[in-house]
């Protein structure tokens, strides 16, 4: 799959392992979580392939956060994305087509959106 960045510091850090192994010195085990979720979006054919990965808990969000998804970290930090597709695919119904989803757009590295 397709990985995309809204930040260019993102981006800058999960291109970079030594940046991104700096920023976490302090929480090794999240560091290492970062980058095996990158790697298993990246080497995913789609975004339904995420939903087979099950210590990535990839799941929609709800609320105001409509559109959005996220892979589990540690604890309660998540890492939150967008399909990059455009338009972005739909099921009949409505909802997000999983297995269209070919391109994602990474909104946050790290975040905890459950305090």
């Amino acid at each position: 799959m397709d990985i995309l960045f809204k930040r260019k510091r993102d981006r800058d850090l999960s291109n970079k392992n030594v940046l991104l192994q700096k920023i976490f010195r302090g929480n090794p085990r999240r560091h290492k979580l970062i980058r095996a979720r990158l790697d298993e979006l990246a080497d995913a054919e789609n975004l339904d392939v995420m939903r087979h990965i099950p210590q990535a808990y990839c799941h929609e969000l709800k609320g105001g956060r409509k559109g959005q998804l996220a892979v589990k970290l540690d604890r309660g930090c998540r890492m939150v994305f967008e399909s990059a597709n455009d338009p972005v695919p739909k099921k009949e119904d409505g909802g997000l087509d999983w297995s269209q989803v070919t391109a994602i757009r990474i909104l946050k590295l790290t975040e905890d959106y459950h305090d």
